[in-house]
């Protein structure tokens, strides 16, 4: 296969787990939280680069892509770690702890929770949340990007 399969293996992977995120939101109802809003991004830059690399030809756009697709990866295991409790995640988007509260403190941290929370798992398949899945499917597209830039 060519560098431009693989580009295109690499750009058509992150274009599907974006519809995945997206059917999961619309048609299944599953709000995403900030974690969730953030493992998205990596992937619409990957596109982007994707394109350029189709038009350009440029060696250094697929090891970018790499590199984007690797940090996506990240934050995806990184909420993948708050979702089962392995870290905290961030303050404004997990539970947090009730204890030593006061009633009035535990009230306004009641009245201020997100709708969304990052720490708790909505949907997993064989054990393994949509973020693991998202981790795990992002370090093969990596692979591709990687591939491509190897080849000439």
């Amino acid at each position: 296969m060519t560098r431009t399969h693989f580009i295109i293996l690499a750009m058509a992977g992150s274009a599907a787990l974006l519809i995945g995120a997206i059917a999961f939101q619309v048609l299944g109802g599953l709000p995403p939280c900030k974690l969730c809003i953030w493992q998205r991004w990596p992937h619409g830059v990957a596109i982007g680069l994707g394109v350029l690399a189709l038009a350009n030809g440029h060696r250094f756009l697929p090891v970018l892509g790499c590199l984007v697709v690797l940090a996506g990866a990240g934050v995806a295991l990184y909420h993948t770690g708050v979702e089962f409790a392995w870290w905290e995640g961030p303050n404004t988007c997990t539970s947090g702890s009730i204890d030593n509260l006061s009633t009035e403190q535990l009230l306004d941290q009641i009245l201020n929770a997100p709708i969304v929370r990052c720490d708790e798992v909505l949907w997993s398949l064989f054990g393994l949340s949509m973020a693991a899945w998202n981790g795990i499917i992002s370090l093969g597209i990596a692979a591709f990007w990687w591939i491509a830039a190897r080849r000439t």
